[in-house]
């Protein structure tokens, strides 16, 4: 009987495959990109990819076992993190 040859991962996935693999949409993980609050991503000329081992590590980053506890780290929103506003519209 012939092995079952092991399914083949990609070694990169581009936004939607990576936001896929967050379970996040693909525009936040584009608003995490501009604000430098995800994961490392890797251009390739004009195009943005992700390793998936990078996807996980980030995402680790936010584990808790409870409301309590600290954690190893801050999976920030998508959003600037520098206390800037922008301009107030009148």
């Amino acid at each position: 009987m012939p092995a079952v040859p092991d399914p083949v991962r990609p070694r990169y996935l581009r936004t939607p495959d990576a936001a896929v693999h967050l379970g996040l949409s693909p525009r936040t993980l584009e608003k995490h990109r501009c604000y430098g609050t995800g994961p490392v991503y890797h251009k390739l000329g004009g195009r943005i990819v992700y390793r998936p081992e990078d996807l996980d590590t980030w995402a680790e980053q936010g584990l808790r076992r409870s409301t309590s506890d600290p954690g190893k780290g801050v999976v920030h929103p998508a959003k600037r993190i520098d206390g800037y506003t922008g301009p107030v519209r009148r």
